[in-house]
């Protein structure tokens, strides 16, 4: 076993939060070093296909599901540089102020140790670092916060068809706040919305990290090591202090690398799972609690109108939040949030395309099926609020990967409220298709966006994995960043305040240092 330098900062993972970190912590001076499990990866490397978007995929060891509503691990994980971010949709919301005290406000879930005023500095911050584009006064749900640094995007057809559905029900709709360039921003191209977020971009109009903050981290002197699998915190004796982490090379060369400061950004199920391999920051007995992720509502539509479907952003081109408040459900069983997330950008076929909305087609049926929808089909999705339950719980497995790390094994099974707040949107979408001129309308399966949790922010240190700061309650100089931080799911994508997260707690780290190390 060899040990190279020690370093004053080691990132594990090179995603949405695990890049930010380390770019603030190299443009402070620090010696960073980002440890990415992944292959190596450059934007030279995007290829607008669908066969090459499933690279961005998952291809570590695998993660055992179980629960009535599996947590989708290969769908929404990303495996090389740039984590899953790279494959994220950039749809870019804030969460509300009422996502951070559900547990005090309404006696549901669990409160957050700080609220929105807290983030909101660092969503300003971090909007004019990556460039958000949308329209503050339009998005009239929106918390206070600075105007985005650019114009909308572009509405097409398929927006306005389904834009006319909800101002038939009185409905408000608004430009989708999208991380993607609606004109040259900071050296970065603009959008050609040819709808491709999914395979990453390659003219680097997504924020994905390769386009963001993995430059700035490099420029500043951060080293990034690609195909470097960590398999524990090394820690003393007691466990009250992290030295650093181990990793395993391509080659199978294990290293241990010391380190001032250890920061898991890895996926939400690996930080949990380094965390319980390797016995550590579990006083509370809370880590790999709580996982949560964001039920898909996923409502499609045919329309004799040309919807002109291939055109814009993956995320889609508008945003409705009237479904926001948490207790205001024609459903009574329902409690949470939701908001819809408009026409997005399909293809033919593969993961989200129109031909797999419809699997019970085969041979004409299929064909016509095709024909119809690359003019007709239209479509939007709900993301919905997953209430935190203890027993949606991360374990390790008996069974270990290649490197002798026990496999995660993560058990999700939703609310009855969660449940019945998705049968509420999804009974609403197809109302508003119909209102917009829907000749047909069907939904899909409850399907898993995101996943959240395991690794909760807290202020009470038996009840919490980590402050807020990201800071463990047990290792001064271990800190988690990343999803896995939510204490509740909120009804919006989790990317934007990810990177807000992130940002206070580079700020905490770098203030606090002498303390710290």
């Amino acid at each position: 076993m060899t040990a190279p330098v020690k370093v004053e900062v080691v990132v594990v993972g090179s995603g949405a939060s695990g890049s930010l970190i380390a770019s603030r912590m190299a443009q402070a001076g620090k010696q960073t070093l980002i440890l990415e499990a992944g292959p190596e990866r450059g934007m030279r490397n995007l290829v607008s296909s669908q066969l090459w978007a499933r690279r961005l995929k998952w291809g570590g060891s695998p993660v055992i599901e179980d629960g009535k509503q599996p947590i989708g691990y290969n769908f929404n994980a990303g495996w090389g540089v740039g984590g899953s971010a790279m494959h994220h949709y950039g749809v870019w919301p804030r969460l509300h102020e009422e996502d951070f005290d559900m547990k005090s406000r309404y006696g549901k879930g669990l409160d957050w140790p700080i609220g929105y005023d807290e983030l909101r500095p660092h969503y300003d911050r971090v909007q004019k670092e990556v460039g958000v584009s949308g329209d503050a006064k339009a998005e009239v749900w929106r918390p206070a916060g600075d105007p985005y640094p650019m114009k909308p995007v572009p509405l097409f057809e398929q927006g306005r068809i389904l834009a006319r559905g909800f101002a038939a029900l009185d409905m408000q709709t608004a430009p989708l706040p999208l991380a993607v360039t609606s004109e040259a921003y900071d050296g970065r191209a603009p959008c050609i919305w040819d709808g491709w977020c999914d395979a990453g971009c390659p003219i680097g109009a997504l924020a994905n990290p390769l386009a963001t903050y993995l430059p700035r981290a490099e420029k500043a002197g951060a080293v990034l090591k690609a195909n470097a699998t960590v398999t524990r915190v090394l820690s003393d004796r007691a466990g009250k202090r992290a030295l650093g982490v181990e990793y395993v090379t391509r080659d199978g060369t294990r290293i241990e690398q010391h380190a001032d400061v250890v920061v898991l950004a890895a996926f939400t199920v690996q930080n949990p799972r380094l965390l319980l391999a390797s016995g550590l920051a579990n006083s509370s007995g809370r880590v790999g609690q709580y996982m949560m992720t964001h039920p898909a509502g996923l409502v499609y539509g045919m329309f004799d109108e040309y919807t002109e479907n291939h055109m814009g952003a993956t995320g889609g081109q508008l945003l409705c939040q009237d479904g926001y408040g948490k207790n205001k459900h024609s459903n009574k069983t329902a409690f949470g949030s939701y908001q819809w997330m408009i026409a997005p950008a399909v293809k033919p076929n593969d993961l989200l395309g129109f031909g797999t909305t419809r699997g019970d087609l085969f041979g004409a049926g299929l064909h016509d099926f095709m024909k119809q929808a690359a003019r007709g089909f239209a479509n939007m999705t709900a993301a919905v609020e997953d209430l935190p339950v203890a027993s949606n719980r991360l374990v390790l497995s008996g069974k270990k990967d290649e490197h002798g790390v026990p496999l995660a094994h993560v058990t999700h099974t939703a609310d009855e409220q969660t449940v019945a707040l998705w049968e509420h949107a999804l009974e609403e979408g197809q109302e508003v298709f119909k209102a917009a001129g829907a000749k047909t309308t069907w939904t899909g399966p409850m399907a898993a966006m995101h996943i959240l949790g395991g690794t909760i922010m807290g202020d009470d240190p038996e009840q919490s994995v980590v402050n807020s700061y990201g800071q463990t309650h047990d290792i001064a100089n271990l800190f988690i960043a990343g999803p896995g931080l939510f204490p509740s799911s909120g009804g919006v994508n989790p990317t934007f305040t990810v990177n807000a997260l992130a940002s206070r707690s580079s700020d905490y780290l770098l203030g606090e240092w002498g303390s710290i190390v």
